[in-house]
């Protein structure tokens, strides 16, 4: 059950709500509106617009959705229908084995990069529609936003059954996000049981009950594989909660706390803001507090990290403005122990340069969370 109690935790460091919400926009104006340096929005056409990540020069479905959840958040609806057209247009894939997923990469000119998908775009796109829906009305055509989130959500768990070919992207057997349809791991970022509860409120109903055993699913997984000293969760999992151990496959390393691992902790956050904080929560937003803030001195806190702690000497954070914003979100559960973190947030700020799309996603995010603004449309 929501709480739909939206504080503003950003009070302690002086930023009233008027405040608040003026930085959000003036985020929000940066990244889609800002110079060549800042901006990852682009316009396409007269009715079309995308989202690049300035790191590979492509648009992917994870920036889109992304995007679309940083619009309807922001009441920008001209900019959202923009993106989801691009989206329908250039990655929504009609045949194969991933017909009714989205292409998870293309250029930026709409042409593909892959004919895979990856999940958490589904996710984001969801979530993003039902909000739509409820924020602006339905409209016709790929703007019945609701229509279109149900047939997303029912394509996701009901793949392989009748006339629908090809896997769901969550496992049947256990109601957890797979990293990618054709693989039995996962990725505990992708875990989002505060969504797959509004999910459940808006799918079609003969869904419905799957969503709210993935919502249950999903927060016993994290317990899982959150380590119960570090706090840190590794990027790929398996289902039952160990490191993804295959360093030498297609996907490289994934068994540290890297890149895609900072939005775990803003997830397990975001949950405890819409449905109340758990006693697991807040040690696990302590435990990750607590295992960067000595290194702040030394700037160690850069280094990248196994999930028990073991450093990788000479590695440093692709995306540290991502994991600052990560520690900062604990906040939300743990304000003393976040403290210095939401101090390094507001100090730092968005990040520059050619890897600022994933950071400044995740910046935008945590900010929209701590003053309050990341709501339950």
């Amino acid at each position: 059950m929501s709480t739909r109690n939206y504080e503003n935790h950003l009070a302690a460091y002086g930023i009233d709500e008027a405040a608040g919400k003026k930085e959000c926009e003036r985020i929000f104006q940066t990244i889609f509106y800002g110079n060549e340096d800042e901006r990852f929005y682009h316009e396409a056409g007269d009715d079309m617009g995308y989202l690049e990540d300035t790191g590979n020069h492509d648009a992917r479905t994870e920036g889109m959705s992304y995007g679309m959840m940083m619009c309807v958040q922001m009441d920008k609806k001209a900019e959202f229908d923009r993106i989801w057209k691009w989206a329908k247009t250039h990655m929504y894939l009609t045949t194969g084995e991933n017909a009714g997923y989205f292409a998870w990469s293309c250029h930026t000119d709409g042409s593909l990069n892959s004919g895979g998908a990856a999940p958490d775009g589904e996710e984001y796109f969801a979530m993003a529609l039902i909000f739509a829906g409820n924020r602006w009305g339905n409209g016709e055509g790929i703007f019945d936003y609701h229509h279109e989130a149900k047939d997303l959500l029912h394509v996701m768990i009901r793949k392989g059954e009748g006339t629908l070919p090809g896997r769901p992207m969550f496992a049947p057997e256990n109601h957890l996000i797979r990293f990618v349809a054709e693989l039995d791991f996962s990725d505990p970022s992708y875990h989002l049981p505060h969504f797959y509860a509004l999910y459940a409120e808006h799918a079609y109903k003969e869904d419905r009950a799957f969503f709210l055993e993935a919502e249950k699913a999903s927060r016993a997984y994290w317990e899982k594989c959150c380590h119960p000293v570090t706090g840190l969760s590794p990027e790929y999992g398996y289902y039952d909660g160990r490191p993804y151990e295959k360093m030498q496959d297609q996907f490289g390393r994934h068994d540290w706390y890297y890149s895609d691992a900072y939005r775990t902790i803003i997830n397990i956050a975001l949950d405890a803001e819409w449905n109340g904080r758990s006693d697991w929560a807040v040690r696990e937003a302590e435990n990750i507090c607590g295992f960067f803030t000595p290194k702040l001195k030394d700037g160690s806190w850069e280094t990248v990290y196994d999930v028990d702690g073991t450093a990788n000497e000479g590695m440093k954070a692709l995306h540290p403005t991502g994991l600052i914003a990560g520690n900062a979100a604990a906040a939300v559960l743990a304000p003393e122990a976040a403290k210095p973190w939401v101090e390094l947030f507001l100090e730092r700020g968005l990040r520059g340069g050619d890897r600022r799309y994933y950071d400044n996603c995740l910046y935008f995010f945590v900010y929209l969370l701590l003053s309050g603004n990341y709501r339950i449309w």
